[in-house]
Order: structure tokens, then sequence, then C-alpha cells
């Protein structure tokens, strides 16, 4: 580095549990280091550029600009990390190891640390390698983080066995009381829609007719409503194209919300290091009635149950041989099955379901699927296990065409 700049990049990071307080504010923090940069940096420095997660925990190292710092460091863009404290980079012992002791030094990567402890790998390369109050800071931040997260874990159980809404976003049909934030009350549009899917329903209209007539109707679906309404909602996977379907009917007609029981609970983070949720025992969820007005009568909520429950696949025990497994390769909505005058074929379930203006139908016979899928997997006795084993999924392009995406591999069939 003998005279040439440092090339810097700033770690910026505000913590959801840090709330608004101003001293660790992300304003604060980069005025404290452009402060140091300007005042007290004793090299060169070019500023290559700011990195800031705000609002994000820092048990793991998942967060997004906290990924893209890393990145330029790999690509040598940044060589100087310069942060306000450890704690701000890292609040995970194993995850400050990695990165002090391992990455930083084989990138050949400066990190500066302006709090206490002061770090800085530059000027004091054994304080990080082999001295002890960087690595016991490191530990209390650890520590501190799984004492916060058990705290929290304890207020919103608490909150839960209370009936309070604890979510950040109100059921489709609800909204937040502006007076209380933790309890629900209708949305008076959306609720009408609520109680339209629910009324057809009990008519005997199926889920496939309910969403066209929805589609039909020009009607937002959930996801799509809560954007227009200002809110900063999205669900995971694709981005939404605000046409209801069939999944979306169905967990409306399952949700008990709607019939004034409040649950929670379903889903919780394995750790407060391992940000994934993993499903909960219905037996440990938090049911709680009346605590809020329900949109459906509880009885005919009941109804709707069971009606629900005694559906089945016309003359079918087992799955069909693509079931799950089959995709628009244009729109990625799943393809339905359909026979006509003794032939199975498979359409758009965008294009059949939603709106014929959405996508086209891409339509496919099952036995010139079948055929494809058998010379691709050079088998001639295609079963669903195989197909399981070998094929990610299908993709059907428009004309008849199946594209095989396998487990790691992707090859065209021929038509």
């Amino acid at each position: 580095m003998r005279g040439q700049p440092w090339q810097v990049g700033l770690y910026i990071r505000l913590s959801k549990d840090d709330g608004h307080k101003e001293s660790l504010s992300v304003q604060n923090q980069r005025k404290i280091l452009m402060d140091y940069l300007e005042h007290d940096f004793q090299d060169p420095w070019v500023l290559v550029d700011e990195f800031v997660d705000d609002g994000l925990s820092g048990t793991d190292d998942s967060r997004e600009n906290f990924q893209r710092l890393i990145t330029q460091v790999k690509a040598g863009r940044v060589n100087c990390v310069l942060c306000k404290t450890l704690s701000r980079a890292f609040r995970n012992y194993a995850d400050q190891g990695y990165f002090l002791e391992e990455l930083f030094p084989r990138c050949r990567t400066r990190f500066i640390a302006l709090g206490s402890p002061r770090v800085d790998s530059y000027l004091d390369p054994e304080a990080v390698q082999l001295g002890l109050e960087i690595p016991i800071n490191g530990i209390l931040n650890d520590r501190y983080a799984a004492k916060t997260s058990a705290d929290v874990r304890r207020t919103l159980d608490m909150k839960r066995r209370r009936g309070e809404f604890i979510g950040s976003f109100a059921p489709y049909g609800y909204a937040k009381a502006p007076e209380d934030k933790n309890r629900l009350v209708p949305d008076p549009a959306a609720a009408a829609v609520v109680r339209e899917i629910f009324a057809r329903c009990l008519a005997g209209e199926s889920r496939s007719a309910i969403t066209a007539w929805l589609n039909a109707q020009g009607i937002p679906n959930p996801t799509a409503y809560k954007a227009g309404q200002g809110l900063r909602y999205a669900r995971p996977g694709p981005q939404t194209d605000g046409l209801w379907n069939q999944a979306t009917v169905a967990r409306i007609l399952k949700n008990p919300v709607y019939a004034g029981v409040l649950v929670q609970g379903r889903q919780r983070v394995v750790s407060y290091k391992v940000h994934q949720t993993v499903p909960v025992p219905p037996e440990d969820w938090y049911q709680v009635e009346g605590t809020h007005e329900p949109l459906i009568p509880p009885a005919l909520f009941q109804t709707v149950q069971e009606q629900g429950a005694v559906r089945r696949a016309p003359g079918q025990s087992e799955p069909h041989l693509f079931a799950g497994l089959l995709r628009c390769a244009d729109c990625g909505g799943a393809m339905t099955r359909r026979r006509a005058k003794g032939t199975v074929y498979y359409h758009c379930s965008t294009y059949r379901r939603k709106s014929k203006t959405a996508c086209t139908k891409h339509t496919i016979r099952e036995d010139a699927l079948r055929d494809q899928c058998a010379r691709a997997l050079d088998t001639g006795d295609l079963d669903r296990p195989l197909l399981l084993e070998r094929v990610e999924r299908v993709l059907i392009r428009e004309g008849g065409r199946a594209e095989i995406v396998y487990k790691n591999v992707t090859e065209f069939t021929k038509p």
C-alpha cells in the first residue's frame, strides 16, 4: 500500500432494537466515521462507498449491504472497512472471528472500529490476532444479542397469550386500530370482498369460479391491495401480477381470523443467530377468541370448513404423474390438468383461471408430455418416483415444447 490511498468502505448498521436513539442513528454514525477520516486518518484515502443496513440485526452475515461490502472486499475494490463499533459489524462471535482473523487478512483488508475496544488491524494486528480484549468483547456482544432475543420472544409470547395482534401487517379484510396497533378492526373495502368470497362459497361456487369472478371484477389481490394502501408489503417469491389465484382464495376460506379467532405463533425463528423460520405444531399455536369483530359468523365459517374437507379430485386417490412439477415457461404459473373427449391436456393456469390477457394457453397433451420426458430421461417406463428423483420442474413453452429442468442441470427436449 505504500504510496497508494486506502480504498475505504464505510459500514453502518442500525438495528430495529435501537429504535430512534440519536446516538445510534444512521446519520450520526456517518458523521462520526467521516469526521475520523477527515481529521484523524493518517494515510491518503478514497471513499469507495457507504454500505448501510438500516433496521437489521447483526447476529448473522446475511445483511444485504454487508454482503455487498464483502463482495467489494473480495474483488479488491475495498481494502479498508471502517465502522463505529465492533457490534455495528458483528453481534455474532463466530462471524467476528471469521472475518477479522481469516477473511480480511486473506483479502489484505484493514478493519477499523472506532469504539471501545478500538480496533485497527493494520496499526495493531496483534490485538486482533493474539489479544483477548477483542474476542471477549465479541462474546459479550453475542451474549447481549442472545439475551435481547430471549426478552423479545417472552414479550411477544405474552402478547400472543393475551390476544394482542403482533404482526407487521393486518390480515386482508382488517386494519390495525389507529389507537391500538395490537387490535384488529375491519377494513370496509377489503372486508366486503372477504364476505363476498364466503357467500359465493356457501352458494356452491368453486374456488376456480370465485377466482375468475374476482379477476373479472378487477379486484386487486391482497398483496396488490396492501401496496395500493401505501403499505410496504411484499410476499416472498416472484412479484405479484395483482391477480387472484385459487391458493389465495383457499387461504382466506380457511383462516379462522374471519370468524373472530386470532391464531398466532404458527412459525418461529430457529434462533437469534439463525433467522430461518420453521413451522410450529398446531397444539403450540396461540388461539384466542373474541379479540376482534368477526367478518363471518362462526357457524357459517364452520360450514365452509366442512364443505372444503370433503372435496377430492374426481376419481383420484394418488397424485397425477406430473402433479406439482409443471410450470408455464413464460409467466411461471402452474399448469392445470383438463380432460376433453378422452384426452388429457395441460393449460397455463394464469390464462385459464386468472385472465386470458395475462398469458397464453401453453397447451400440451399429456401423452406428448410423457413422451418428451421419457426421451429426456432415457427411460421407457416413466413414473412419478423417477420424476421426483431427477426433475426439479418441467416448463411448458408455447407450441407444446417441454423444457426439463433437472436437479442442478437444464436440458431442452425436442418437440
